[in-house]
């Protein structure tokens, strides 16, 4: 009698069963005027957009202190917020600052972020800000106080602050080109502390602030009935506290230098792959303390964002290692990374996680496979869809339920842009498959998310907005010019008043896709 093969195990994390959709908007494309999008009254006015357009989700990019080149995935440390985001009339309404403080930021306008303007300007404005607040002995700035804030995050506030303070001492060079007494916590002289404590504080200050404001922004999200996706990039930068205060955790030389890093191969789109420069694991040490450094980082991200998606999913199957020195990414391999081990690990110490997988590319059977033993939603982009054949992962036929839909990503053109560059053939393949004229293709591709059957609909705001080319935020390998863009006064306020708002409330009713709606419960 012929054995039947063994049932599929079941998935480790099943927590996606209801239909719903949100917006793409990292929060330094916000409206203001302190010269980059922050977390104040416009971000409030957001969440009330997304409450009158039946939305769910607001998903941003990574939220931590960016350095050269000013992107979020580039970090100086996978635990921190980003200074840039604090609202600085927060601080001038508690006494901290004056109006006349902040007319600098005023004079940048409302236009682009200008990123070089806001190193020059926002940084002294912060330390005035924790200058009085020491001075005034203030209670504090929301329920927590100072004391307590720097008490619970102590783990990684300190190395954190520490790092902040000695790279400001050293001019801004990587910590690996520090003296030999500054290149570990541990090697830290007691003059060297002494002269960098007040700066250590003021780091550790301008902590307290962003927290202490996107709490704020949290309680109002849930107050409204929504939740906020963050995201987690699978690989840190070399030069960050996490790996100047681990630097065991990564494949690094003697000198502190990595021996080795992370990228993608050469593909369809690039002839010499990726070479991104982050360092890479050293996964034996993860595996050997049951990835405690994993656990800590996910930890924090839990407490910050109600679901994680984390970027470079098949990262954790198998990773392209790039020997160092390299121009480009051609001269790598494919090494093994403990896969299901790190998953499992992970759901026994957070059995409630909510993960979403960023799948992205072209996979192997084992990373699907990872994939499906996880049970987590993976990604699923409509720009990528089109121009070839009817088995193309992306079209919509072929999506399956678990799954997230985007008309595109941070790291894409916006649909319109998208759809201006892209080859006659290709675009008559969207009218076609999507029976439409092609007259205003981002809200046809804004119908098809949500009409597809994955249970997430995720929309970029440039999107709603109709916006073109000149809206992208991000174009991965150009190495300026990025992350720059931001909404216009009264744009946020014209999609609700220009009836946005209740076409998608409609679109969300049609397709299941409102809060408390049939495929919800």
């Amino acid at each position: 009698m012929k054995q039947r093969p063994p049932a599929p195990s079941a998935p480790l994390f099943d927590w996606l069963s209801s239909r719903s959709a949100g917006v793409l908007l990292h929060p330094t494309s916000l409206p203001g005027d302190q010269g980059i999008g922050t977390l104040d009254g416009a971000a409030i006015r957001f969440l009330d957009f997304l409450k009158a357009a039946e939305m769910s989700w607001w998903q941003v990019c990574p939220l931590g202190p960016t350095g050269y080149g000013d992107s979020p995935y580039q970090c100086f440390s996978a635990f921190a917020g980003n200074p840039y985001l604090v609202d600085l009339h927060g601080l001038a309404s508690g006494g901290l600052l004056d109006g006349a403080d902040l007319a600098p930021l005023a004079a940048l306008g409302a236009g682009p972020v200008d990123f070089g303007a806001l190193y020059r300007l926002k940084w002294p404005l912060l330390r005035r800000a924790f200058e009085r607040h020491r001075r005034s002995g203030s209670p504090g700035l929301g329920p927590q106080s100072f004391a307590d804030f720097k008490a619970a995050e102590s783990s990684w506030l300190e190395p954190y602050a520490w790092f902040r303070a000695l790279k400001d001492h050293f001019g801004g060079r990587a910590w690996w080109e520090w003296p030999a007494g500054a290149r570990s916590p541990r090697a830290l002289r007691a003059p060297l502390r002494a002269q960098l404590r007040d700066d250590v504080e003021a780091h550790q200050f301008y902590q307290y602030a962003f927290f202490s404001q996107w709490r704020r922004i949290r309680a109002e999200a849930a107050r409204r009935g929504l939740s906020i996706v963050g995201d987690l990039p699978i690989f840190v930068a070399a030069d960050s506290a996490d790996v100047w205060s681990s630097p065991e955790l990564f494949e690094l030389g003697d000198d502190g230098r990595p021996v080795a890093v992370a990228g993608v191969p050469p593909d369809y789109f690039s002839a010499d792959g990726q070479l991104w420069g982050n360092p890479l694991y050293r996964w034996e040490a993860h595996v050997a303390d049951g990835f405690a450094w994993w656990k800590d980082r996910l930890r924090a991200a839990f407490a910050t964002y109600d679901v994680v998606r984390i970027d470079h999913f098949r990262g954790f199957d198998a990773y392209w290692r790039i020997p160092l020195p390299a121009s480009n990414a051609r001269a790598g391999e494919w090494r093994k990374a403990p896969g299901l081990e790190f998953f499992r690990a992970i759901r026994a110490s957070f059995p409630d996680a909510r993960i979403i997988a960023e799948d992205l590319g072209v996979l192997t059977p084992s990373v699907e496979e990872l994939l499906r033993q996880t049970g987590l939603p993976g990604m699923s982009v409509l720009q990528f869809a089109f121009g070839g054949d009817a088995d193309n992962a992306y079209l919509p036929h072929n999506l399956r339920p678990n799954n997230v839909i985007y008309p595109g990503t941070h790291d894409n053109d916006t649909t319109l842009g998208w759809y201006a560059s892209a080859g006659e053939a290709m675009r008559d393949h969207v009218r076609r498959y999507l029976r439409v004229g092609g007259s205003e293709a981002g809200w046809d591709f804004i119908r098809a998310a949500y009409g597809a059957v994955s249970r997430i609909a995720v929309v970029p705001m440039q999107d709603l907005l109709s916006l073109g080319s000149e809206a992208r935020l991000n174009s991965p390998g150009k190495p300026e010019g990025n992350w720059r863009w931001r909404l216009a006064p009264g744009e946020l306020e014209g999609l609700t008043k220009g009836g946005a708002a209740a076409y998608l409330a409609g679109l969300a009713a049609l397709y299941g896709r409102a809060p408390g709606g049939a495929a919800a419960k």
